[in-house]
């Protein structure tokens, strides 16, 4: 079973929409480490196409410059990019292709190829949310910036259930963000005022 990676620029505040507007003044090598990490070892990567629109209009033009971003940019264009999409879409971006059928069936499917590589994402916050829902994104990888954006879209919108989290792994880059590594927990168990005043410090004597 191939694994399901999806990373994220958040603020301190919950706030992922439009990342360009606030992140890149927290970008340095430790944040383009962490996103290589998530990205690089990908050979296939699902987008929302918002998302999709957003890499398209960029990665390939820089690939073509040959800059100092030009590997990773190839990297991406060599990726299997599939796109969600209620719209039929057209591709100029090689390995392009549009999901086929429902989302939760297509992705589990694909989660179920057989191969090494993972399968990633990057932004595409309504795909991240019903993989959520569904059991189906093995990993949720957080860069936490240290910025109230104050407006814009949550990662997690209102519902009736919560979606309990385990820490795999934490760093704190000089910039102050925090990259944040978790993956779905079965339960955040049961637990009380009762069973928490345990661990409160007892008072000096």
């Amino acid at each position: 079973m191939r694994k399901i990676i999806a990373s994220l620029f958040i603020s301190l505040d919950g706030v992922v929409e439009a990342p360009d507007q606030w992140h890149f003044p927290y970008f340095n090598d430790e944040m383009g480490a962490a996103v290589n990490a998530t990205l690089g070892p990908a050979d296939t990567i699902l987008f929302g196409r918002k998302t999709y629109d957003s890499f398209a209009g960029a990665w390939p033009e820089r690939e073509a410059a040959g800059g100092e971003d030009a590997p990773f940019a190839k990297a991406l264009g060599d990726a299997r990019k599939i796109v969600v999409s209620h719209q039929q879409l057209e591709f100029t971006w090689r390995n392009s292709e549009q999901l086929q059928g429902d989302l939760i069936e297509a992705v589990s499917v694909l989660r179920n190829e057989h191969g090494d590589g993972t399968i990633g994402m990057s932004g595409s916050i309504s795909v991240v949310r019903q993989l959520l829902a569904a059991g189906l994104l093995d990993e949720l990888h957080l860069l936490v910036h240290p910025i109230a954006v104050r407006k814009g879209m949550r990662l997690f919108d209102e519902g009736e259930r919560s979606i309990p989290f385990t820490l795999i792994s934490s760093q704190t880059f000089t910039t102050g963000v925090l990259n944040l590594v978790y993956a779905p927990a079965k339960s955040a168990g049961n637990a009380g005022y009762q069973e928490a005043r345990v661990h409160l410090s007892q008072p000096a004597q």
